[in-house]
């Protein structure tokens, strides 16, 4: 393999430029959905103009990287014993933690297909959930948001990898939206603990 002009990238150089966590593009290359050269010693390289399609192509949407890196963001985040230092996060029972997951991937999907529409039920909907396994775990109203700020912090930072990626009108109107959307969620969440 020979690197003319800076063509071979690594996984770092690649995830920065695409706006995802290196764990997604492992397994992207893993799965064959970006092709990839290993070095002798087992590295991982990467075409930039690969990269560079990819970033801007239409196969692969800021939804999807979004969704891609907050999944990603969150594995690292268990992988790493992070969630076991939050009080809230001891509360969960497995079926509860893994209901928490669904309920997480469910909400970044939303946020990228449900941005620009007029629905407002289902964010309402997803902090009703959210609501309903942080009460079965005997949570109070403020590790309930606790935890899911702790979720929305991944989502908003990966909204705000894509920022690169887009116009400034679009990106203006995206961050607007994605807001909007994610406080509809916190507010049910609140609602759903305050009625009896």
């Amino acid at each position: 393999m020979v690197d003319q002009q800076g063509e071979w990238i690594g996984l770092s150089e690649a995830a920065r430029l695409l706006g995802v966590h290196p764990s997604t593009v492992r397994s992207w290359a893993d799965g064959g959905k970006l092709s990839v050269h290993r070095t002798a010693g087992g590295h991982r390289r990467f075409l930039r103009s690969e990269i560079e399609v990819m970033r801007r192509g239409p196969e692969t949407s800021g939804a999807q990287f979004m969704i891609e890196n907050v999944i990603g963001r969150t594995r690292l985040e268990v992988a790493e014993g992070r969630l076991e230092d939050q009080a809230w996060y001891r509360r969960l029972t497995e079926p509860q933690r893994e209901a928490y997951r669904e309920k997480s991937h469910r909400l970044v999907a939303q946020v990228g297909e449900l941005i620009g529409s007029d629905t407002t039920e289902e964010p309402r909907k997803i902090g009703r959930e959210y609501a309903k396994i942080s009460l079965d775990a005997g949570m109070t109203l403020v590790e309930a948001v606790e935890a899911f700020l702790f979720f929305r912090g991944f989502l908003m930072e990966s909204i705000y990898s894509l920022q690169d990626a887009q116009s400034e009108p679009a990106w203006t109107h995206f961050q607007r939206q994605a807001a909007e959307f994610i406080d509809a969620v916190l507010v049910s969440i609140v609602e759903t603990y305050e009625t009896p």
